[in-house]
């Protein structure tokens, strides 16, 4: 089936978004393959170290997904059990579950209207007698203020985790996404900017953080498989404490350093795709598209409208108009703690008005590399004779 039949419309459908992969990728799996070590290895250790040169991380570890990350971060940063760890509800819901996953409680935290992301107002508001850490995420990879958050949080010996799953290539006071950061989680899943399929990273400023996710994410061997895999007579290993299989494999860390050379041009292209949209939108009333804030640069990972009273259409009427034209879009970050496995949260309706209305109001656009000049008129051109609708 053609993807001009899969419409229905007689138009070639747009997703939302598309990776950018190439024979460059396809190379670089192929000489993995034929070194015959396709397990966590040297091209692992290759690409760890180049991620930390780019993010200005003095230590990288490579793991299986921006979740398991997340999870180590909490681990290594010392939370534990009985433990309340602060985060937004409005974020992919592996957000909260790494603070499950360790036996923390998430306690949910209202975001900035305009950016998406936590600030100290919101984060100070949900602050508990037992809060030991705070993640704080970039959503759709705006900047987080992460100065602001540590002003509040390091007095009292509160860890903030940066959640950087969607930020790789963009940017806060000048450097690079998690540079200031004690530990940070990132994906390399195929929606993101740099994609290695799965997988993912943990960044930190602490040694013994960073040692200590190298033996979690394999079991807690204290001796590497790569190093036992390497020796001729490997030598004996222990298992230290109860660690986890969250090791990436060679393949995809090749996949990554392909990806990690594009990224400059990948962020400049979607930049160039996300003012194209600002400023065709600028002068349609009620919507809002996300845009950077005063103190960083985004990747545009997601480019987000918010549908305001302003507009003909509601957001799903507009989602409705949009696939009517072959144009995939999707609905706005979610609402953890409306989601039933947080149901114990206890949170009543309205008790964060800000994430609940960006949630319900929200779309995401398409926007992706390879986004052609027709394809984004073509959006544009439904959400203007849209919003000229009586």
């Amino acid at each position: 089936m053609t993807a001009e039949l899969a419409t229905g419309t007689g138009l070639e459908r747009i997703d939302v978004m598309r990776p950018w992969l190439g024979e460059q990728e396809v190379a670089a799996v192929a000489a993995v393959l034929r070194s015959g070590w396709v397990a966590q290895g040297p091209k692992v250790a290759e690409f760890e170290a180049a991620f930390a040169r780019r993010q200005h991380a003095p230590y990288a570890r490579a793991v299986s997904s921006c979740t398991t990350a997340l999870h180590l971060a909490l681990l290594t940063a010392g939370v534990r059990r009985g433990d309340d760890v602060v985060v937004p509800s409005f974020s992919f819901v592996a957000t909260a579950n790494a603070a499950t996953y360790v036996g923390a409680r998430p306690v949910f935290a209202d975001v900035d209207a305009t950016t998406g992301n936590l600030t100290a107002a919101t984060v100070e508001r949900a602050l508990t007698r037992r809060t030991r850490a705070v993640v704080v995420v970039d959503q759709g990879g705006v900047p987080v203020d992460l100065d602001e958050v540590r002003s509040l949080c390091d007095p009292l010996g509160i860890v903030v985790v940066e959640d950087g799953a969607c930020a790789a290539g963009s940017t806060y006071r000048g450097l690079p996404v998690g540079a200031g950061a004690e530990v940070a989680a990132w994906s390399f899943h195929p929606r993101k900017v740099l994609t290695t399929g799965e997988g993912g990273m943990l960044t930190t400023r602490h040694q013994a953080w960073a040692e200590r996710a190298r033996l979690l994410r394999e079991h807690a061997m204290s001796v590497s498989a790569a190093d036992r895999h390497a020796s001729l007579l490997a030598p004996p290993e222990q298992y230290t404490e109860v660690g986890f299989n969250f090791r990436m494999t060679d393949l995809q860390a090749a996949v990554g350093l392909v990806q990690l050379d594009r990224l400059t041009e990948v962020v400049r292209r979607r930049r160039e795709l996300a003012a194209t949209y600002a400023a065709a939108l600028a002068d349609v009333p009620g919507l809002r598209p996300v845009a950077d804030p005063a103190y960083g640069e985004s990747n545009f990972q997601s480019y987000w409208v918010e549908v305001q009273r302003g507009y003909p259409l509601d957001r799903e009427t507009l989602m409705a108009a949009l696939a009517a034209a072959g144009i995939s879009a999707r609905r706005g970050i979610m609402a953890i703690h409306r989601q039933p496995a947080y149901a114990d949260a206890g949170l009543r309706p309205g008790a964060l008005p800000v994430t609940e209305r960006l949630t319900d109001h929200t779309l995401i656009l398409p926007l992706f590399h390879e986004l052609g000049e027709a394809e984004q008129a073509r959006v544009i051109d439904v959400l203007r004779r849209a919003g000229r609708r009586s």
